[in-house]
């Protein structure tokens, strides 16, 4: 019986070149000099973190580190969390964005509702941080693929694990 995984994995390697790449204009740009502006990624939290003087320099440094991340790998602005920017230390600011990895169970339980209410000869389950979609035909399979990357636009998804 055919099937094929969908799963939410980060490009790590990708996710660092953004990062860098970032990270050489923030030193570069003039009205950077002499700020605390910089960015770091902590790998093993999955945690972005943008330090600046105030919040206008905060979204200064968004604005490069976004597009950055979407020519690298795109889709991938989609899977951070923000949250509220910090005081630290007199009027410096930081703010950390969460990189969100895998499938949680409740957009897991979306995917199948929506493969389940679409009519399709096809059976989804959730294994984990992945969902299952196994089907009878490889014709149905690429259907359910295309459905679902039409329905759910809010986080990146990829299919893989095709098997017949």
């Amino acid at each position: 019986m055919p099937s094929f995984d969908i799963s939410s994995e980060v490009d790590m390697v990708a996710l660092k070149n953004a990062i860098d790449t970032a990270g050489k204009q923030i030193t570069n740009r003039y009205d950077f000099k002499g700020t605390s502006a910089k960015v770091e990624l902590n790998e093993k939290d999955n945690i972005i973190t943008l330090f600046g003087d105030n919040d206008f320099q905060l979204d200064q440094i968004k604005d490069i580190l976004l597009p950055g991340m979407e020519k690298k790998e795109p889709d991938s602005t989609k899977r951070l969390e923000h949250k509220d920017a910090q005081r630290i230390g007199g009027n410096k600011v930081k703010q950390e964005l969460k990189i969100r990895a895998g499938i949680d169970s409740e957009l897991a339980k979306r995917i199948a509702k929506l493969i389940k209410d679409s009519g399709m000869k096809v059976q989804a389950s959730i294994q984990g941080d992945e969902v299952r979609v196994n089907g009878a035909k490889r014709d149905v399979l690429q259907d359910a693929i295309a459905f679902v990357k039409k329905s759910v636009t809010d986080f990146p998804l990829k299919f893989g694990n095709f098997r017949d």
